[in-house]
């Protein structure tokens, strides 16, 4: 199982990282990945964004539950919430290619993952 994050600035940037490793390596998309052992879903995902860009946030309410492909045929449920920024400076880190903030009019120029703008618009995330 996985998880991720949907996390805007007060500047109503979108945090995206460019992902390292397969699936749909090279592409942007929100920060996130697999749920550790014992991890509860909320918890993950803040991990996740720490890990990957080096900033803190609350995670909140989950926004929506997508399955992804990955290799060998396997189907990854991601599970992704919604979550504030609190602190921190922005870096690439851990699986992440390169972490930066993106403004909505930005998100046409960019390769994204499969689906992204279509659920940040599904579920009221776009800005």
């Amino acid at each position: 199982m996985g998880v991720g994050a949907v996390v805007w600035d007060s500047a109503d940037r979108l945090l995206l990282v460019q992902r390292r490793y397969p699936p749909q390596v090279g592409r942007w998309s929100v920060p996130g990945g697999k749920v550790e052992a014992g991890e509860t879903l909320p918890a993950a995902a803040a991990r996740e964004v720490a890990e990957e860009t080096g900033l803190v946030v609350d995670v909140g309410a989950e926004a929506w539950v997508v399955d992804i492909p990955g290799d060998d045929d396997v189907v990854y449920e991601v599970h992704d919430f919604v979550a504030e920024y609190r602190s921190g400076t922005i870096r690439a880190g851990d699986d992440a290619a390169d972490a930066r903030w993106v403004e909505a009019h930005e998100l046409a120029e960019l390769p994204l993952t499969d689906g992204l703008v279509d659920h940040l618009r599904r579920y009221g995330l776009l800005r």
